[in-house]
């Protein structure tokens, strides 16, 4: 079993950057792809982008060129970071980290179904 517990968010100005963070516990050498989402106010859960274990990553189109994510383990844990560059209003929501044993296609219709192990999520609001 793979724990997740994201935290970072914040109420920040347009135009800054973020930086959302994700510690893991538990089995966090099982997991083959990690993923980060949102979710913003009546709006379904999207796809922010994808790390592997090869590290290996893949970002959602509206949001490439704005982040970057990356993981870093240690010895008994592993954190997962999403930095957000040039903030917007519409990048407030709530932000979740996942865990898959994957296979993942990128292209499936449904990306989050794949994640079996899940964040209470971080919010981060954009705001003048």
């Amino acid at each position: 079993q793979v724990h997740l517990a994201e935290s970072g968010g914040a109420s920040v100005l347009p135009g800054g950057s973020q930086l959302l963070r994700c510690d893991v516990s538990g089995a966090v050498f099982s997991p083959n792809v990690w993923g980060w989402f949102r979710q913003a106010p009546g709006k379904e859960r999207e796809l922010v982008g994808l790390i592997n274990k090869e590290v290996q990553k893949r970002y959602a189109d509206a949001m490439t060129g704005r982040i970057l994510i990356t993981k870093y383990f240690t010895e008994n844990s592993m954190v997962l970071y999403l930095r957000i560059h040039r903030l917007n209003v519409q990048d407030t929501a709530r932000y979740y980290c996942a865990a898959s044993r994957g296979p993942i296609d990128y292209n499936d219709r449904d990306v989050a179904g794949k994640f079996e192990n899940w964040g209470q999520g971080t919010q981060l609001t954009v705001s003048s």
